[in-house]
């Protein structure tokens, strides 16, 4: 942070020693504040710049005022450019961009007009942050002491070795980087922070050593700074202490943390980039919530109340529409093959089908004569050619595929009407390129539901097809076995002249299957009965009035839809002669269409708006094309609501070449009712029908609305002309009971024919809804007995009974109870301009439901030359057009590189594939931006705390009243000592060990094992205790100390450590254990080891050669000073002395050693353990676990804190216990260790570390089988505890316990231990008491605080399990901790502990009174006044269970769900990060850790992906989706990072505070930083 405008860490050395010399002077009282901030001016002056009215005296926080109209402006958006580049673009279009059908001058004019708008209201938003590999930070820029437990290669660090690379200067340095920088306690409030004013100006803060720094409170503005104005303001600086120092009471609002932002360098590129959000964030969008917000209900959403402004339909109801009767005409054929069989005989040589080659030329004409001739070939053969005479193939009325490719039409005929003749029913498919192609398990489906298990192709196509290595043709994924059949002429046979085929009259079977994929993305078999096949084609005749002999070029697919129905079916019917343009001549050639009706006069043509594009495009390059030969230009997808715009273009160019407007016919088709409407070919100079300008607004209601008054939210839409000849049509509801609708209304067009679809083949269940649909009306009453199809499109009807439409189903996105059509949305985002960004005609739009409801999703393909701030520029504009346009929020924007997207077979984005992608995580976009913020509209209102008015007495009478019973619970008594002559030695723990050294002197105390398992060196009681004189001598000799002074342990794990503790009992000196430095990697591992020996005041290190050596090296003076420490003795060889006389402490309050530790968020503290405290705790402990002298124990923990060194040093010398001693980091080399060693020496009872089973859970599970060969058992362990300060691991705890269960692990040995700094050791599993139990609690309420038991396995469930049993002499509350009052067991409050065995205090240099005694010898607000407690800072709850503990009493049992310092405030509601990040790590395979934390009221994820660098954008969205759906927040910022990158501490615990600074003061070198909109 500036400090007064002055960057302490720049100024030069001496004038920072100066300052940190004034500090210390106001700090001990020599100086009034008057004369510091007098001399602290002068000595700043020459370095302060000149600001204008910069008050010295208080800690400058200028508020601004929080500015409304203007945030930050954004650079002015570039206008369309105009390069040469874009222009070259403009001329070669390159083969992708076949969707300009999208493109509408009145649209485009809309959106411009739109992103015009929001560029007044000037909206700047962040842009994502992806890796710069090149950016290498600089060492020195960590702000908070990395965690002590962590400086050596130890088990925490096996994960991550540079999880704390980031070096430290030196204490001084670290304060004066703090005060410039970030702070790191997530309870950011302070008595300061509740705006209670204070008269006297608070001192700043600047020290210069650490301990000094300790004795201060810490100073926050008395106003929260505002986050989201645009301003940076100059914050108070903060400095991080241990909770010991935090200036804080555990009691108050932790809340405070969100709505500061102090402590942040506002120069960092992450800070700006959040404010930029923040100010996006700032303006509420959409509908305001309602005022209340019901607590325990199962809505958990906001269900928005109904805007009294929604149109509405007001029309009468609508009347069904007739279409004209079907006439009959004399000689249309009584079948469709009876019309082929007529022509073939009677018209053989006129042309049937010409074929063009790649270059668009003519490749061969296939005449009647040679289709029937042919079509009787292929019928003989599949009847009687495969297999044999008794076992034939195929049967009539078998499914047969039909494998041809689009450019080999003639083959494809041949075959659908061979199938025909010899009545087997085609299912025509596209031909499947890879095995993995896009929807090939999807016609798999339709395979196997249609029953097919026969393929015909030709020999080219065959060839062509994948082939595993011996030839044959690949399964296909997801295709049942398949046999294939060449359908080549040289293959038929011709039919005997006996073989007739059999023409039946058209009747009710089915004749061919359509496929059809459905908006889920299954494909279904649409089957067409002969009946309907023929009705249909004498329709189109009668509509279109096709004539005997004309030409039609089709240029659309001839194996599903118009290209069929036309281009196939009925052009036989009427002897037709089709000119087939297929897909890949029209990329190669796109005018050549128009060239064919030129050239062949033809009379009909039928195409898609893409061919009209394509035409307009390229025909510049043809003068004298002639299409006044058209009578009909049909217009397949004209029903498109964008197709207006391509028909007027495409008029507007051709006209002058012949074309006449009434010739342009637009239809609207379905797969399941065929032909739904077409509009006739108009009289020459008749007017042409009205256009409809429709609202979107009232659309997106389902109502239809003239648009008059703003003409940017328009949609205009062309008549698909009127309903088909003997069809019935009405308009339902398109959800619900097909109830009809009013005149103003959309709904689905149903219609009646004989000429639809009857049945999705093999489906009769989806079936029924589809095809028997009978409407009914306002009342309910069906409408007559007449089935009706749904024909998926959504219109209406207009004046002269001329159908409309707006859009389909499958393209229905509900959002918010409104709808939207996919095909609008694409349209306005390609009506952005420029679209030098994105290829035009690949764009997919869908919706995903996240938190209930319909969220839309935008995917596109970007240009490999789009630079990213072009992406970014492109991006934010199409969600500010479809806010405008559609108000409609976009969830989530992706960017993929080009060609990724998975495609149809003629070139289209398959959908449902792309939305697969997107919800597993197999995207790969490049760029990406979630906007959850603004369409997030359902959350639930944030919970209001209510102020505690009421009394705590009330509430305790309350929840007795309630019946109730107050959450507390007792560990068993500790009992008297048993024997009188032993009680010397359960004083002072020395005077145990010279006790055992008379009485016992060959007992085996400890055994240390090296990687191999051997006993490297063992510890009798005689012979620790001689060592412990030896060092004792020494330290008297050499130290030169005073009774009482503190001294540093520095040891590797091992017996030399305990002997050097007890050395320091017996001379009357203060032990404090410390981790020793890692040599490989100092750096950050040393100033820790300083920073504890500067806090503790050591006068004295004791360690080995090697490190002594180590801490005076040159390596070492790159990152402390080496030159200060205190006297460093080694005690490798001591001179055989014995001290003159051992110590003994006069009374056992005495302070027996510190123990110091970084909490999980990065606080550093030490706490002072009395001589009684470690005496009852050694027992206690003893009782609990049943030590005795003839039993043994293995440890594999670290020795330095906590319960880990008690059980390391102290434990064994009171009880006499052997300990077989594993030193953590052993395991790296040697990951069985442990666990052998338990086998071997048939352990009972083993204590380890979180991080310990997990390596082993990790690097042994697979390897069971072989350790069982070995013959490692693990059936003689009884009691395996993870030593811990947290919440039991406990799917953890289950994985080791099943993977070793083969091992003869029993499934009840594991359990948890329980700890906290103020009292190391409050439960622990100990052999007598009942099994820990486990309960499943409901996430919902714990986030109010309160705990309600649920089943397993119910909804929003999160089991947890007890944290071991009550220790002997242990007494557990549970608190409020704002009231301090007693808790209802239904209640999650703070954890208090009454035991003798608590710790004294934390050491500070100046006793902070106050908090000591909040922490440490507090006192209920009621129930219970006389006792002293002491606070843990863990949340936990207390639940009697149905079991009985030793004494035959119901077993109260304690669980601990998490640290009270760690939790977020978010919406007025509790989380613990754990959860949120066990959701996280759910959500893709490849996060392998996550962690959260807040940043002002952000919610930052961070992820390390342990996949390749292209998933890092997949992370995004998931992780969105799933802290949506599963906690109802949403994510602020998500951080994607290498494996390795969140700290974790020695204990297994993750570093939040630490990763929350290294991410603020942008440090992480992230791969990529999503800022949520």
């Amino acid at each position: 942070m500036e400090d007064r405008g002055v960057d302490l860490s720049v100024l030069p050395k001496e004038v920072r020693d100066q300052l940190a010399e004034l500090d210390l002077e106001l700090s001990e009282g020599d100086i009034t504040q008057k004369g510091f901030e007098k001399k602290r001016a002068k000595l700043l002056a020459s370095y302060i710049p000149l600001l204008p009215n910069v008050d010295m005296t208080l800690p400058d926080v200028q508020l601004s005022p929080s500015h409304s109209g203007d945030p930050t402006p954004s650079p002015e958006a570039p206008g369309p450019s105009t390069s040469s580049a874009s222009r070259h673009h403009r001329a070669h279009r390159s083969g992708g961009a076949r969707d300009e059908r999208y493109r509408s001058d009145i649209h485009t004019e809309a959106v411009q007009a739109a992103l015009a708008k929001h560029k007044e209201e000037k909206m700047a938003l962040p842009m994502p942050t992806k890796r710069r590999s090149a950016f290498v930070q600089s060492p020195g820029d960590a702000c908070t002491p990395p965690d002590t437990s962590s400086a050596s290669e130890d088990e925490g660090s096996l994960r991550r070795k540079a999880a704390l690379a980031q070096g430290l200067q030196s204490p001084d340095y670290w304060i004066n980087r703090s005060v410039q920088s970030s702070s790191t306690s997530s309870s950011a409030s302070s008595t300061l922070s509740h705006g209670e004013p204070k008269s006297q100006p608070q001192p700043q803060l600047a020290a210069s050593v650490l301990t000094d720094v300790l004795a201060q409170t810490r100073i926050e503005n008395s106003v929260p700074p505002d986050v989201t104005s645009s301003t940076p303001q100059d914050r108070g600086s903060r400095v991080d202490l241990p909770p010991a120092v935090r200036g804080m009471s555990r009691g108050q609002s932790r809340s405070s943390m969100l709505d500061t932002a102090d402590g942040v360098p506002v120069s960092s590129r992450v800070s700006t980039k959040i404010q930029q959000l923040l100010n996006t964030l700032k303006r509420p969008k959409r509908p305001p919530l309602s005022e209340f917000f019901l607590d325990d209900s199962e809505e958990i959403v906001e269900v928005p109340q109904p805007d009294p402004n929604t149109p509405k339909p007001e029309g009468r109801q609508i009347i069904p529409v007739k279409g004209e009767p079907l006439g009959v005409v004399s000689n249309w054929p009584p079948a469709l093959q009876a019309a082929l069989a007529r022509w073939g005989a009677t018209q053989a040589k006129s042309p049937a089908l010409t074929a063009l080659d790649i270059t668009g030329k003519p490749l061969y004409t296939l005449t009647y004569g040679k289709l029937w001739s042919r079509s009787l070939k292929l019928a003989y053969t599949l009847l009687n050619k495969l297999g044999t005479k008794t076992e034939p193939v195929l049967q009539p009325g078998d499914r047969v595929a039909l494998v041809y490719p689009n450019s080999d039409p003639g083959m494809f005929w041949v075959a659908f009407y061979g199938c025909l003749l010899a009545e087997v029913i085609p299912v025509p498919i596209e031909v499947p390129l890879s095995r993995q192609d896009a929807g090939s398990q999807q016609i798999g489906f339709l395979l196997g539901s249609c029953g097919v298990s026969l393929a015909l192709t030709s020999e080219v196509c065959l060839k062509g097809l994948p082939k595993t290595p011996n030839g044959e043709i690949i399964q296909f994924k997801g295709w049942p076995r398949m046999k294939w059949v060449v359908t080549d002429t040289k293959y038929l046979t011709k039919p005997s002249k006996d073989w007739q085929p059999h023409i039946p009259t058209a009747n009710t079977d089915t004749v061919y299957i359509e496929y059809k994929a459905s908006k889920e993305g299954t494909v279904m078999g649409v089957a067409v009965s002969k009946i309907s096949m023929l009705t249909h084609c004498q329709a189109l005749t009668q509509a279109c009035n096709y004539c005997e002999g004309e030409t039609l070029v089709n240029v659309l697919d001839c194996k599903k839809d118009m290209g069929l129905w036309h281009g196939v079916l009925t052009s036989v019917m009427n002897r037709i002669h089709t000119i087939a343009v297929p897909y890949a001549v029209m990329k190669a050639c796109p005018i050549s269409w128009v060239q064919r009706v030129h050239i062949h006069k033809a009379r009909v043509a039928l195409v898609k708006c893409r061919d009209l594009h394509w035409a307009m495009m390229a025909h510049k390059e043809q003068r004298d094309t002639n299409l006044s030969s058209i009578r009909m230009l049909i217009v397949a997808d004209g029903a498109n609501p964008w197709s207006v715009s391509s028909c007027d273009a495409f008029l507007n160019v051709f006209q002058s070449h012949g074309l006449k407007p009434e010739v342009i016919c637009p239809c609207a088709t379905s797969p399941e009712a065929l032909t739904v409407a077409i509009r006739r070919p108009g009289a020459r100079g008749a007017p042409l029908p009205a256009r409809a300008i429709l609202s979107m607004g009232g659309l997106s209601h389902g109502v239809i609305r003239v648009n008059t008054e703003d003409k940017n939210s328009a949609l205009t839409v062309q008549d698909v002309g009127h309903i088909m000849p003997g069809a019935l049509m009405c308009i339902v509801k398109p959800d619900g009971s097909p109830q009809l609708c009013k005149t103003d209304e959309i709904g689905e067009i149903v219609i009646s024919s004989r000429a639809g679809g009857t049945m999705y083949y093999g489906l009769p269940g989806v079936t029924k809804n589809t095809f028997e649909v009978i409407p009914v009306n306002q009342s309910g009453a069906p409408l007559g007995e007449v089935p009706f199809t749904r024909t998926g499109l959504l219109g209406f009807v207009g004046p002269g009974s001329l159908v409309f439409v707006v859009g389909k189903i499958e393209g229905l996105l509900m959002v918010s109870r409104r709808r939207h059509n996919a095909d609008d949305l694409v349209a306005t985002a390609l009506a952005v301009e420029p679209v030098k960004t994105v290829y035009r005609g690949r764009i997919a739009v869908f919706s995903v439901t996240v938190f209930y409801d319909e969220r839309i999703v935008i995917v596109a393909e970007q240009r490999p030359d789009a630079s990213e701030e072009d992406s970014f520029q492109w991006m934010s504009r199409v969600l500010q057009a479809i806010d405008t346009i559609h108000q409609a929020g976009l969830y989530c924007l992706a960017l993929v590189p080009a060609n990724t997207l998975p495609k149809t077979p003629f070139g289209g984005i398959h959908i449902c594939e792309t939305k697969q992608n997107f919800l597993e995580g197999n995207l790969h976009p490049c760029n990406i931006l979630m906007c959850p913020h603004t369409c997030v509209t359902n959350m639930p209102k944030p919970r209001q705390k209510q102020p505690v008015d009421v009394g705590p007495a009330s509430m305790l009478v309350g929840n007795l009243v309630a019946g109730k019973r107050i959450a507390q619970a007792t560990g068993r008594e500790l009992g008297v000592v048993e024997d009188q002559d032993l009680i010397r030695k359960h004083q002072f723990l020395s005077e145990a060990l010279q006790w055992r050294a008379q009485t016992d002197p060959d007992h085996v105390l400890y055994v240390l094992l090296n990687a191999k398992g051997v006993p490297v060196c063992t510890a009798t009681c005689a012979q620790l205790h001689k060592r412990a004189e030896k060092i004792t001598a020494t330290l008297m000799e050499r130290g030169g100390l005073n009774t009482g002074d503190n001294v540093v342990l520095l040891y590797p794990p091992g017996i030399d450590l305990i002997a050097a503790f007890y050395g320091c009992l017996y001379a009357g000196v203060i032990p404090v254990t410390v981790r020793p430095p890692h040599p490989q990697n100092l750096a950050a591992t040393l100033p820790t080891v300083r920073m504890i020996i500067d806090v503790s005041k050591a006068a004295c290190i004791l360690t080995t050669q090697l490190l002594m050596r180590i801490l005076k090296s040159r390596e070492a003076a790159t990152s402390v000073n080496i030159k200060t420490w205190p006297t460093i003795i080694d005690t490798d060889d001591l001179p055989r002395k014995r001290p003159p006389q051992i110590y003994k402490p006069p009374t056992a309050e005495m302070l027996a050693y510190l123990d110091f530790s970084v909490s999980t968020t990065g606080m550093l503290t030490g706490v002072k353990m009395s001589h009684s405290a470690v005496s009852t705790l050694c027992r206690s402990i003893k009782l609990q676990c049943e030590l005795y002298s003839s039993r043994q124990i293995a440890i594999c923990l670290d020795p330095y804190c906590g319960l880990g060194f008690v059980l390391w040093c102290l434990s064994s010398v009171y009880s006499g216990h052997q300990s077989i001693l594993i030193p953590p980091l052993e395991l790296e080399s040697s990951l069985p260790l442990w666990l052998s060693t338990l086998s071997q020496y048939k352990i009972r009872d083993t204590f380890c570390s979180y991080s310990v089973m997990e390596l082993c859970t990790k690097g042994l599970g697979t390897q069971t089988e072989m350790l069982k060969a070995r013959g490692l058992n693990l059936s003689c362990v009884r009691s395996c505890v993870v030593i811990a300060e947290e919440r039991p691991r406990l799917s953890l705890t289950q994985s080791f316990s099943k993977l070793f269960r083969d091992l003869g692990l029993s499934s009840r040995a594991v359990s948890t231990a329980f700890g906290s700094r103020v009292n190391l050791a409050i439960c622990m599993q100990g052999t007598a008491g009942p099994d820990p139990s486990t309960v499943y609690v409901d996430m919902k309420s714990l986030r109010h605080d309160r705990v309600r038991l649920v089943e397993r396995g119910a909804p929003q469930s999160l089991p947890l399990m007890e944290s071991g049993t009550i220790l002997p002499g242990v007494r557990v509350i549970i608190v409020n901790p704002e009231t301090r009052g007693p808790l209802g067991d239904s209640h999650l409050g703070e954890i208090w502990v009454n035991s003798p065995h608590s710790a004294s205090g934390y050491y500070t240099i100046y006793g902070e009174e106050s908090l000591q005694a909040d922490h440490f010898n507090t006192r209920l607000s009621f129930g219970e006044p006389s006792t002293l407690w002491a606070r843990t800072g863990y949340l936990g709850f207390i639940k009697r269970t149905e079991l009985l503990d030793a004494s035959g009493d119901r077993h109260d049992a304690l669980f601990v769900v998490g640290s009270l310092d760690e939790t977020l405030e978010l919406r007025g509601l509790r989380y613990h990060p754990i959860d949120i990040e066990t959701s996280v790590s759910r959500a893709h395979r490849s996060i392998a850790e996550s962690a959260v934390f807040t940043w002002t009221n952000l919610l930052v994820v961070v992820a390390e992906l342990s996949g390749s660098e292209q998933e890092a954008l997949d992370l995004v969205p998931l992780v969105t989706n799933v802290i949506l759906e599963e906690h109802h927040l949403i994510v602020g910022v998500v951080v994607i990072v290498d494996p390795g990158v969140i700290p974790i501490n020695s204990r297994g615990e993750k570093q939040r505070m630490h990763l929350r600074d290294s991410f603020l003061a942008d440090q992480l070198d992230p791969i990529y930083v999503a800022y949520n909109m």
